[in-house]
Order: structure tokens, then C-alpha cells, then sequence
């Protein structure tokens, strides 16, 4: 070694892939040609690390390195869609065609809450979102006493707006 070569480098002024006495692992300027998952020449213990190829998967990692089962996802072509997907067949529970409440799982109505409220508020003088609902007893009510001066229109809105009312059979309003 010269004074005015640095100590890291080879005497081509490449730097080292291997520590002193060792061969390099290729020549300057060639790509790596040893195969994947051999080790370099001079790499301590001479085995792969875990998880790379040839060696064995880290513990605690389920499937990796295992051959593919061959059974599709469900959704993707070939596989069972997901229940309600459009396109595939009927829908899976004809007695809730609008969906089932997530807590109590009861089926919604074909009513929506935003235009109930929305018509007993705008025009609860005249029982609108009550004639909406088809609770015509209420919504005659509201008619001849002009929506209780508003005062009962405006709460009654509300509450259709909070879900808080429900259709004539008795099911939630939907979204």
C-alpha cells in the first residue's frame, strides 16, 4: 500500500467487498454473479440470514415462504364475491332490501330520514312528512292545527332528521 493510496480501497481504487486477505466477491466493475442466497465469499458464518432466499422465514411469520393454496380471495375472478356485490346473483336477504340496522338488526324502511325531516320542517304545517311516512292519522292532526302553530312540526322534523321516528310497519328510517 502507498502513502497516497487510501486504506479502504483496492489497488484498482475500488473499495473492498471482503476484508483484507479475502478475494473480492467479483471483479471491479462486474455485477455480483453468485447466486441468490449463497453468501459472499468471507461473510461471517457463511449462511444466509433468515428470510432470504434459501434460508429459513423468521418465526411467528405465517405463510411466508409457503407454495400458494390456489384459492382465490373472495371478490376476485373466480372466487365467491362478498355479499351484496353488484352483479353477482340475488341479493342475500330479500325481507331487508334497504339493509339491516348494525345493533339491533332490524330491517330499515324504504323511507328515508334527510326527506322526512326535511318535509316536516319545510312544510310540517301541512303534515308533509308525516303524509311521507304514510302515518295519515298524525298527518291530518298536523294539517288542521297548522303543524301545532310549527311548534310540533319543527320538533316532529327533528326527531325524523335523529331517527328517532319510524315508518308505518314500524322500521327504522334508512340513511
Amino acid at each position: 500500500m502507498t502513502p497516497s493510496e487510501p486504506p479502504d480501497s483496492s489497488p484498482s481504487g475500488q473499495p473492498n467487498a471482503s476484508p483484507p486477505g479475502q478475494p473480492d466477491a467479483s471483479p471491479p466493475g462486474q455485477p455480483d454473479t453468485s447466486p441468490p442466497g449463497q453468501p459472499y465469499p468471507g461473510q461471517p458464518g457463511g449462511q444466509p440470514y433468515p428470510g432470504q432466499p434459501g434460508g429459513q422465514p423468521y418465526p411467528g411469520q405465517p405463510g411466508y415462504g409457503q407454495p400458494y393454496s390456489g384459492h382465490p380471495y373472495p371478490g376476485q375472478p373466480g372466487g365467491q364475491p362478498y355479499p351484496g356485490q353488484p352483479g353477482f346473483g340475488p341479493m342475500t336477504d330479500p325481507a331487508a332490501p334497504y339493509g339491516r340496522h348494525p345493533v339491533t338488526g332490524e330491517p330499515f324502511s324504504d323511507k328515508q330520514k334527510i326527506v322526512a325531516g326535511l318535509l316536516q320542517i319545510f312544510l310540517g304545517g301541512f303534515g308533509a312528512g308525516r303524509w311521507y311516512l304514510g302515518d295519515n292519522g298524525i298527518a291530518l292532526a298536523q294539517l288542521f292545527t297548522c303543524g301545532g302553530l310549527g311548534v310540533w312540526a319543527l320538533i316532529d322534523g327533528i326527531m325524523m332528521l335523529m331517527g328517532n321516528v319510524r315508518d308505518k310497519q314500524g322500521r327504522p328510517l334508512r340513511e
